[in-house]
């Protein structure tokens, strides 16, 4: 049996009007792959948030290494040994990939300026220990999200940690790239480092996992060895009742009345010749790999960039769509893909309720559109891999 780096013992945590965690336990072991999984609020980003640092426990202890610990900032936690790596990287997109993983702590020459060639060859020692084959000296900006998360990898071992927190890692990596973040967690694994894996994703644990715990409401359901349970036994455990059909009935048919026409949309190496009908009602999915296009069908259709040809109709009419105040008058919203960067103003929220038409914010924010119609969204700034741009939000 490994030994137990990580053990929680009777941990809670409550908030205003919300238990997050009540009494719970949990172990680590080094050298072993341990999944953590619930349904949103079981209380996995709370526990998380406690391992590392970000929130002091109510209650109950955390013991690393056999000795009792209680970290009051994520900079304590890193600095004993236990890395974390969020879903939304932490990392700084106009620097290089080593001075991602050595910011705030680059190495200096005797002058006390900065040691480039120095950094680059630690990142590249660091890097090479997860069979990565990187430029450390390239701008972390041009690198596929895939390779972006390596890098905040590499940066976790930089302290060397002997705890890895993955948060939903593979959310969006496309399949090549997922196979290529389970090769590094299996290396990671073999050298004794204990990872902590949280996924929604149950079908790709059994490529990875060794044990397996389960949190519901707060409280920690089970734990078990991951190739003695079934995903039906799972999920029956995330939910606490059997789930007789995964896949409701739908309650409504889409009528046969035709609301968006995509005819031939084209953007110079990007779409080519896209075309589509959706009905009201109706929910159509469009599916790709990373890199296929349809981040960018979106946008276009959404007016947030350009198309060198093709139509959008909307109940017959042409639709002119040159911003995306122009699509959010006609009726269309759009979810980006990436919220944080591209959707939301961070801290501000009744302005992100408000933003994509002011006209009716209850703020009196200008004046009143006409009974039934929708006044143009306010303007607001959003990056783009193709610079900033002025577009609305819904």
């Amino acid at each position: 049996m490994h030994e137990v780096i990580l053990q929680v013992e009777g941990v809670s945590k409550s908030f205003p009007g919300v238990k997050a965690l009540d009494n719970v336990s949990f172990d680590l072991r080094r050298g072993e792959v341990h999944a953590l999984v619930g349904e949103n609020g079981a209380g996995k980003s709370t526990l998380m948030k406690i391992l590392s640092g970000v929130y002091q426990p109510d209650s109950g202890t955390v013991r690393f290494k056999e000795r009792e610990v209680r970290f009051h900032d994520s900079s304590q936690a890193r600095d004993a040994g236990i890395g974390i790596i969020y879903q939304e990287l932490n990392l700084i997109p106009h620097l290089s990939v080593s001075a991602n993983i050595f910011i705030g702590r680059e190495p200096r020459t005797w002058m006390g300026t900065l040691d480039e060639r120095r950094m680059n060859a630690d990142a590249t020692a660091i890097l090479d220990r997860l069979n990565l084959r990187l430029d450390p000296a390239i701008r972390l900006n041009r690198l596929p999200i895939s390779k972006q998360q390596m890098v905040e990898i590499a940066k976790a071992l930089s302290y060397d940690s002997e705890v890895l927190i993955m948060d939903e890692p593979t959310s969006a990596l496309t399949e090549s790239e997922i196979d290529e973040l389970f090769t590094v967690i299996h290396a990671l694994r073999d050298r004794g480092v204990g990872i902590i894996y949280i996924s929604h994703r149950l079908e790709e644990l059994k490529h990875i996992v060794d044990r397996i715990s389960i949190f519901r409401d707060g409280h920690h359901v089970s734990t078990d060895d991951y190739a003695a349970l079934t995903l039906g036994e799972i999920v029956n455990r995330m939910v606490g009742r059997k789930l007789e059909n995964q896949f409701p009935a739908r309650s409504n048919v889409p009528t046969t009345e035709k609301i968006l026409e995509v005819k031939g949309i084209r953007r110079e190496g990007i779409l080519h010749d896209i075309s589509f009908d959706l009905f009201r009602g109706e929910i159509l999915g469009v599916a790709g790999l990373m890199g296929a296009g349809r981040s960018e069908l979106a946008r276009a259709i959404f007016g947030a960039d350009p198309m060198d040809g093709g139509e959008v109709r909307m109940g017959g009419r042409r639709l002119s769509l040159r911003s995306p105040s122009d699509s959010i008058r006609a009726g269309i919203a759009y979810l980006s893909e990436n919220r944080k960067q591209e959707g939301l103003a961070v801290k501000m929220v009744p302005e992100n309720i408000t933003m994509a038409n002011v006209a009716r914010s209850p703020r009196g924010w200008g004046s009143s559109p006409a009974p039934g119609r929708c006044r143009p969204a306010a303007a607001t700034w959003t990056s783009s891999p193709y610079g900033p741009r002025a577009s609305g939000r819904s």
